[in-house]
């Protein structure tokens, strides 16, 4: 684990597969604030390896390689995951990321689970949950909310 961390990457770091890697990094930047660690280019200009830093993680990219079956959520119809960001104003961060060219999947409102959260997709297909705690709940209270929230039942947060 230590030479991961001294190459900057993240102990766990998603890998994106995105058609348009160049232009993945820069739209990142504009919606996320994310600072490219690295980028390296095949001889055809297509994105070999990337590395991004956000909000402190590291993500990996590299464009699509259908010879290789290296697939983007766009070309595979979807995606089964999303990837969460945790920041401080949840709100500004999913509109600087709609202001990047992001659609809205669930717009940010306050969860029963005690943050304000909202999903974005990015133009290439990924999904991004965006989120700040608004109240720290305990546990009890969380089963209860959760109960409530998909029951109707129970108490209220």
């Amino acid at each position: 684990m230590d030479q991961q961390l001294s190459r900057g990457v993240s102990p766990v770091s998603p890998h994106l597969v995105v058609a348009g890697g160049a232009e993945a990094i820069k739209f990142y930047e504009r919606a996320f604030g994310a600072k490219e660690l690295m980028k390296i280019e095949g001889p055809d200009g297509k994105l070999m390896h990337g590395c991004i830093l956000i909000n402190g993680g590291t993500i990996m990219l590299v464009d699509e390689m259908p010879e290789w079956k290296a697939l983007g959520p766009k070309a595979l119809g979807g995606t089964a995951v999303t990837i969460h960001l945790q920041v401080e104003n949840a709100d500004k961060v999913a509109q600087q990321a709609i202001a990047a060219g992001a659609t809205v999947v669930m717009p940010v409102a306050d969860a029963f689970w005690g943050d304000r959260y909202g999903i974005v997709e990015d133009p290439f297909g990924h999904k991004w949950s965006i989120a700040h705690t608004v109240k720290q709940m305990t546990k009890a209270e969380l089963k209860a909310a959760a109960q409530k929230a998909m029951c109707g039942e129970g108490a209220s947060t």
